[in-house]
Order: C-alpha cells, then sequence, then structure tokens
C-alpha cells in the first residue's frame, strides 16, 4: 500500500514528491496573501484626516463647554466647532442645536462671505438636505445656530452653514423677527456672564375643521425636508454675580410676524417647550444650579 502511495504521487507531481509535499503549507499562505493584498487593492482607503495642535485647545466658543447644562435629549448628537447638535434623519433638519456666546465668541475676523451652504456629509445621503432641496421651495435656508454667533473663527462660522443646523423659514420670519431675536440673544451678553442658546424646530398640531388636532406640516425637496410650523429658542442666562442662572423660553411661529409685536409676546412656559419637542431642559439644569428663574412676561 505504501509502495502504491509512493507510486501514485510520483504520477501525480512528479519525482520529488516529498520535497513537494513539504512546501504545500508555504505556497498556500503565499497564494493567500496575494489574494488578500489582491482583495485590498480594490477596496478604497480613505484618508485619515491630521489633528492640528491648535485643534485641541480650548476655544472661545468650544464644544466642550457649550453642553455644562446637559443634552436635552441624546440621539444622534453631532459636535461642530462651536455648537452640538442632535439630528433627525426622518425630518432632515436639527432636533435642537446649543451654542454658548459671550462677548469673546462674538468678536473676530470671520466673514460670512466666505462661507456657503453645503450638505453635511456625516449624515447618509438618504437623510440629508441638499441645496437643491430648497432651490424654488420659497423657504430660506434658516440658521439654527446663527453665523453671527462666531465671529471668533472662521471655521467656527463655516460650521453653521452646514445643511444640518439649517431648516426650512418663511423668508420674513427669517429676515425681520427671528433675525431680532438672535440680535437679542447677542445683546444679552452684555449683561450676564454667559449666553446658552438651544434651538430647534416644533411641528405642533391645529385644530381643522372636523373639531380634531393634527400634526401637519410641509416637505420641500427630492429628500422631503420637513417644514416646521414654529421655531423654539431657549436661553440659559448666567448672572454674573453668581446667584444662579435666568431662563427664557421663545416659540415663534414659522409665518411672517409684525415686527411692531415685541419679542417679549413670544416668551412661553418652558414647559410647553419641554412638552412639545420630546426635550428636558429644566432637569438637567437644576444640576448645576440651586437657584433658577423663568422669565415668561417681561
Amino acid at each position: 500500500m505504501k509502495r502504491w502511495l509512493q507510486t501514485g504521487a510520483t504520477l501525480l507531481f512528479g519525482a520529488g514528491l516529498g520535497a513537494s509535499v513539504s512546501r504545500l503549507p508555504s505556497i498556500r499562505r503565499r497564494q493567500e496573501e496575494e489574494e488578500g493584498a489582491d482583495l485590498l487593492s480594490r477596496i478604497p482607503v480613505l484618508p485619515v484626516p491630521t489633528v492640528q495642535a491648535s485643534e485641541l485647545t480650548m476655544s472661545p466658543g468650544g464644544s466642550a463647554v457649550v453642553m455644562k447644562y446637559g443634552f436635552p435629549s441624546l440621539a444622534n448628537i453631532k459636535t461642530r466647532e462651536s455648537y452640538i447638535t442632535s439630528y433627525d434623519p426622518r425630518t432632515r433638519t436639527a432636533s435642537w442645536v446649543i451654542e454658548r456666546l459671550n462677548p469673546t465668541s462674538l468678536n473676530g475676523p470671520s466673514d460670512r462671505k466666505y462661507c456657503d451652504f453645503k450638505e453635511d456629509d456625516s449624515v447618509h445621503e438618504f437623510h440629508r438636505a441638499t441645496n437643491a432641496d430648497y432651490r424654488g421651495s420659497g423657504f430660506d435656508r434658516g440658521h439654527l445656530a446663527a453665523a453671527a454667533n462666531h465671529k471668533w473663527s472662521q471655521k467656527a462660522m463655516a460650521d453653521t452653514f452646514y445643511l444640518s443646523n439649517v431648516a426650512p423659514q418663511n423668508p420674513h420670519l427669517n429676515q425681520k423677527t427671528w433675525n431680532n431675536l438672535e440680535k437679542l440673544c447677542r445683546s444679552l451678553t452684555k449683561r450676564y456672564l454667559n449666553v446658552y442658546v438651544c434651538t430647534g424646530p416644533l411641528y405642533l398640531p391645529r385644530q381643522e375643521a372636523d373639531g380634531k388636532l393634527y400634526v401637519r406640516y410641509q416637505v420641500i425637496g427630492q429628500n422631503h425636508v420637513a417644514v416646521p410650523t414654529h421655531f423654539f429658542k431657549v436661553l440659559i442666562l448666567e448672572q454674573t454675580d453668581g446667584r444662579g442662572v435666568e431662563l427664557r423660553s421663545y416659540v415663534l411661529p414659522n409665518e411672517p410676524i409684525d415686527e411692531r409685536v415685541p419679542l417679549e409676546r413670544f416668551l412661553v412656559p418652558i414647559e410647553m417647550i419641554e412638552r412639545a419637542s420630546g426635550l428636558l431642559f429644566v432637569p438637567n439644569i437644576m444640576k448645576r444650579t440651586s437657584s433658577l428663574q423663568a422669565i415668561t412676561n417681561r
């Protein structure tokens, strides 16, 4: 039997059977390595971005200090140069955006003429808004974190032009009353140590002819970007004397508003925003202060 095996092997592999058999494992390994190398050559390799030392230092409006008063929710969190956002892939807009304002963050050499609205490539293309969605829609690309809040850094300002920081906004509202509210937020930095601003969309129910409540909102573009029925801003104001914080909560309808109507008319109890948005602010704030005063009529 042994002789037959040797004879058969000689017929199959030739005379140097012993040496050939001993080399088979190494041959297989070399073939596997070559196949692996060929496979890797077909897989696109993405470059790893380098991190500059300056990016690791604390910045005036940096995201490291933005979340002092906690996260209103924990879904799809994204960190930018000077704000933090929670993105809602269903609506193609953010659920909320938080930024910290103070005199340092409001001043600097940045210029919005160097900024362009851009897709957020960190969002899957199925759930991403594009500039084409807004084109011809009749709506502005309304900032949630305002560009003028981040003059301290050109990159910080440019980050506010991601479409994930934008929602379809009535042009008159965007350019008039909403702009006035953003200016108010900046002016408050003269009276308070820090001004934390949380902004987001709302989709509120309305009673229709049949007496029932419905949540209805328009969508725009091929990607069906949701048009909010309202917008909110929650301001957390740190008092300079360290006595605690004040809270102001605004809700504005996404429609033209007469500029003669004072902004105080749109102050609402924070509970209304918490119930309507599914977010929570007060429990987190109370973990960081023993004194909270909510302002709803000033």
